[in-house]
């Protein structure tokens, strides 16, 4: 009687061992590069208040699952999703996140508006549609695009994009003012460092889809 007991013990330790090991982890730091105080979260927080940690984000590790964070309690307004990776700052966001929770979605992982606590990628936000940013990683001021710009010169920004936040939308990117020269069409993502050719080089851009 003892044997079927055990066994059954050991199957539950694994089925939960298996649950703990598919969980999301996630590390938030007070500054940028990972310095500073610290909170280590491993299930939904819809206010950050309750851990003291309010407003005070400056940069994240995601150890495993995707998260999204956003900018008021209950996860509402301007949010963000991440995949696993290290997030050495957070442009846009900087001091700025209230909740965050584990999603079960993919993509790139794209500005959205968390609107009233739904997941709507693909909508607009109230960050504009394309973020250009003058540094690699999305650091540096960006400049905020919701449609069509025949010449970037109009926001002294002509060849000067490094990195690029696309929240909805796909997007042909040229090196030429008029939509001339090499062109590129990207969707939605997270671009940290462009290539093909285009870092630096942006002189218009337009939605295609």
């Amino acid at each position: 009687m003892l044997k079927p007991i055990k066994h059954a013990l050991l199957c539950t330790t694994a089925l939960f061992a298996t649950g703990a090991a598919q969980a999301g982890e996630m590390t938030l730091f007070q500054d940028d590069g990972f310095r500073g105080r610290s909170v280590h979260v491993r299930s939904d927080v819809s206010n950050l208040s309750q851990l003291g940690f309010n407003d005070k984000t400056s940069s994240i590790i995601v150890r495993s699952g995707n998260w999204e964070v956003c900018k008021d309690a209950n996860f509402r307004n301007s949010c963000r999703v991440l995949q696993p990776g290290r997030y050495a700052s957070m442009p846009g966001m900087n001091d700025a996140i209230s909740s965050v929770r584990e999603v079960r979605r993919g993509g790139g992982g794209g500005w959205h508006d968390g609107g009233h606590g739904g997941n709507h990628p693909g909508r607009p936000g109230n960050s504009g549609a394309v973020l250009l940013f003058p540094d690699a990683g999305m650091r540096g001021q960006p400049v905020r695009l919701d449609g069509e710009v025949r010449d970037l010169n109009r926001y002294r920004f002509n060849d000067r994009a490094q990195s690029i936040v696309i929240n909805y939308g796909r997007w042909e990117l040229c090196a030429d003012a008029n939509f001339r020269g090499r062109c590129v069409v990207m969707g939605p993502g997270n671009y940290h460092r462009l290539d093909g050719g285009l870092e630096r080089r942006i002189s218009s851009l337009r939605r295609v889809r």
